[in-house]
């Protein structure tokens, strides 16, 4: 069984038997999209993890591309009643568009296990224990046998809009040149799967030897990286003319480790 933010109002905190719970089904996997309180936040899933696994897309309250302003959102390319309805619901009904995602993306939307949101967005969770994985949405039951704890709490990040997955990588730039300068430093992934825009891995000061690390979720999955590209800027124009290389950059991807 599959819940897609399964709901709150008059269901969270009731017995066993009233709401979805684990013991419905040999396998139940939960995508929560909406869990902020009801008052004042109007959140209208439940956040207590209830399945065998359960997943917090984003930390599980509020999803990016939900936060655009109504008239953008009402009148959108689906129509004026999806949009409406989007507009009224939308954090609810991302669990459902994650889903029909999935389908079409069977390494997408890997669940970190993690005790929190925070702890995930700062690395700590980062990346995959031996036994992987599991894939939130339709590929979730490959993880079936795999699970040891009573409850798991998986985290991930996902896009703002269609195409929904992201794929977590871990950038870590060393620098090299004589001076330190303030600025920020860019990184762009190349690979089989295709190529990254370029995300930063730092700003401020940038000092030579000094080593910088950022979690990036990357729009594809990059698969067998050939090539990456870094770029630095120092935001204004210096008359000495700084040089600043990469002595190393080190890609670490989630799912492989």
């Amino acid at each position: 069984l599959s819940g897609l933010d399964p709901a709150q109002p008059y269901f969270q905190g009731t017995p066993t038997e009233v709401r979805l719970d684990k013991s419905d089904a040999d396998f139940v996997d939960i995508i929560h999209t909406d869990s902020a309180p009801t008052i004042p936040n109007l959140g209208f899933g439940m956040s207590p993890a209830i399945g065998h696994i359960d997943f917090y897309p984003n930390g599980g309250e509020e999803m990016p591309g939900c936060g655009k302003n109504p008239v953008s959102q009402i009148v959108d390319l689906d129509g004026i009643w999806e949009g409406t309805r989007d507009f009224v619901a939308c954090n609810h009904l991302r669990s459902y568009k994650y889903y029909s995602d999935s389908i079409i993306y069977p390494d997408g939307f890997l669940g970190y296990p993690c005790a929190s949101y925070d702890l995930f967005q700062s690395g700590n969770c980062f990346p995959c224990p031996e036994e992987g994985c599991p894939n939130m949405g339709h590929y979730a039951d490959k993880f079936k046998d795999k699970i040891k704890a009573d409850f798991l709490k998986l985290y991930l990040n996902t896009g703002e809009a269609k195409d929904f997955p992201l794929w977590r990588y871990k950038v870590t730039v060393t620098l090299s040149g004589r001076s330190k300068v303030k600025g920020y430093v860019n990184v762009a992934l190349y690979g089989s799967g295709g190529n990254t825009k370029q995300y930063q891995i730092t700003k401020g000061t940038l000092k030579p030897d000094n080593t910088y690390t950022a979690y990036i979720d990357a729009e594809i999955n990059v698969g067998e990286i050939t090539k990456v590209k870094f770029l630095w800027n120092n935001n204004w124009i210096n008359p000495t003319f700084p040089k600043l290389g990469a002595a190393t950059i080190t890609v670490e991807a989630g799912q492989t480790r």
